[in-house]
């Protein structure tokens, strides 16, 4: 006589963290990056003095601090994200705000190597290098402050202890979207200050 054993099926199967619109809205923010890169290694691979100029009056310095500051960044809220699934409601909320002190951070530092280039008399239209130097990290100066708002709408509603065991698709969300920040400024502190 055969038996039929029923094979036990998970309560949780696993799903993508967070909200569904937000991955598109990376997946879509990721190609227009990648787009972007393709055409400033395109463009790096058939003007190479002018990119190496431009490069040898970029500092490292303060782009390796921003770098350390996302990074750090992207480890406070993947620690929020875990703190509220195990109900330490103070401890993530506290790891919410050290995620905008870091990013505040990387906008005041990246607000003063702008200003520094601006006072410098460099634009748009200096050369091929500054102009993709501009677009690259202003654009992604803006996603930054965007993943601030994002994050400090969620440490505001966490205030009411929104986000706990089995809620946590809004703070997910938030933590995606900033590593996703960080992952987009990796790549471009690689391309654009560190790769000769």
């Amino acid at each position: 006589m055969n038996q039929t054993v029923a094979m036990p099926v998970s309560a949780n199967p696993r799903e993508v963290p967070g909200d569904l619109a937000m991955w598109f809205f990376i997946l879509a923010e990721l190609l227009v990056f990648g787009v972007f890169f393709l055409a400033y290694g395109y463009s790096r691979a058939h003007d190479p003095a002018t990119f190496a100029a431009g490069q040898r009056q970029l500092g490292l310095g303060l782009a390796t601090v921003n770098t350390l500051l996302l990074i750090g960044g992207s480890a406070s809220v993947a620690a929020a994200v875990r703190a509220f699934a195990l109900d330490r409601q103070q401890n993530a909320q506290r790891l919410l705000w050290l995620t905008l002190a870091l990013g505040l951070g990387f906008v005041v530092l990246k607000s003063e190597e702008f200003a520094g280039k601006f006072a410098a008399g460099i634009t748009l239209s200096s050369d091929t290098f500054w102009m993709f130097y501009l677009s690259l990290t202003f654009f992604h100066f803006l996603h930054v402050i965007l993943g601030m708002v994002i994050v400090g709408a969620v440490a505001v509603y966490a205030r009411d202890g929104r986000y706990r065991p089995g809620a946590l698709a809004g703070v997910e969300t938030a933590a995606a979207y900033w590593h996703m920040i960080d992952l987009v400024w990796v790549v471009l502190f690689a391309l654009v200050y560190v790769a000769r």
